[in-house]
């Protein structure tokens, strides 16, 4: 019997979280009763009108990531909550966000052909929710995601309800990578990704207090990011502190070596007085953190993970906010 255990093993050997964040453009999150297939689209639930749209975004290989979520009233509602998250162009602080609710699933995939298509449909919903949060709880297709992800989505469902923050929404979802860091969390519409949490941490991301050094431990990275500039972003929150997650944000990787282990990175921010900055680092790749690692319970063998390091950076006042700011 197999007892690998990949959450296991990636703490025993010390694997740093961070540029474990996963880069798209548009997240679409179809609610869907449980229990899931291994492959979520396959479940019974999901019409085959769903299934053969996220097929044909796959062929297409475009920056779009399908996911199922479900809280724990899905099974009971009669409508069905779509929510569209697409990334927001130059500065920016994230995602927009936009919610639907349809009379059931069989009605997604017309729906979001037709915002695909740049038009949005009649469906479309107002709502005071400014946050959801995805815990990955798919144990189907990674027993890591239910031994840790389900006992931590309940409480923190507590540590929300504790807080009483009734703008923010908690839902399980299917797999969106890195279960080795289970349990791990999206926190849209930022779209920061979080892992091995416990309710302390995600109090003082919650609530953005607290210690944020505790980051250095959990942050996976910022998905609207490329891997190495995630690890650049991360070096600057360390810095900030909470201040930093009110700051705009845009990059460009400017220079990369062919075999990547060198990167020249460009990060620009705009802090809330209007300042602006730009910073540019070298980021090379780290030999002591890069690890050959079986990257789920499943895997039957390990693959590189490439980690990288800041080994030198630039910051730059590009203008200063006037003195009334």
């Amino acid at each position: 019997m197999n007892t690998f255990f990949c959450s296991d093993y990636s703490k025993q050997i010390g694997e740093d979280v961070i540029g474990s964040a996963t880069n798209y453009e548009t997240y679409i999150l179809v609610e869907c009763p449980t229990p899931w297939t291994s492959e979520a689209f396959n479940s019974k639930w999901v019409p085959n009108n769903l299934k053969l749209l996220v097929e044909e975004v796959k062929r297409a290989k475009l920056p779009i990531r399908f996911l199922l979520i479900a809280n724990d009233l899905t099974h009971k509602v009669e409508l069905t909550t779509l929510l569209i998250y697409q990334k927001q162009k130059g500065l920016t602080q994230g995602y927009l966000k936009y919610e639907f609710q349809l009379p059931n699933i069989e009605n997604v995939a017309a729906v979001v052909k037709k915002f695909l298509r740049g038009s949005i449909s009649e469906y479309e919903k107002e709502t005071s929710i400014t946050r959801d949060i995805l815990v990955c709880t798919h144990g189907s297709h990674d027993k890591c995601c239910a031994r840790h992800g389900n006992p931590f989505y309940f409480h923190a469902q507590n540590t929300i309800s504790h807080l009483e923050l009734e703008n923010v929404r908690i839902w399980k979802s299917s797999h969106f990578g890195g279960h080795r860091f289970a349990p791990t969390m999206i926190d849209l519409p930022e779209g920061r990704y979080y892992g091995i949490l416990d309710q302390d941490s995600f109090k003082s991301i919650l609530t953005r207090s607290g210690d944020s050094q505790c980051l250095n431990k959990v942050y996976r990275g910022w998905g609207i990011l490329p891997v190495p500039l995630q690890i650049l972003e991360k070096e600057l929150i360390l810095h900030y502190g909470w201040d930093w997650f009110n700051y705009k944000v845009a990059s460009k990787i400017l220079e990369q070596s062919l075999d990547n282990n060198t990167v020249l990175a460009e990060l620009t921010f705009e802090k809330t007085t209007g300042a602006l900055y730009t910073c540019q680092a070298k980021l090379v790749k780290d030999e002591t953190k890069t690890l050959e690692i079986r990257s789920s319970c499943d895997a039957k063998q390990a693959s590189a993970v490439v980690k990288y390091t800041v080994a030198s950076l630039w910051l730059e006042a590009k203008k200063f906010a006037s003195l009334s700011a």
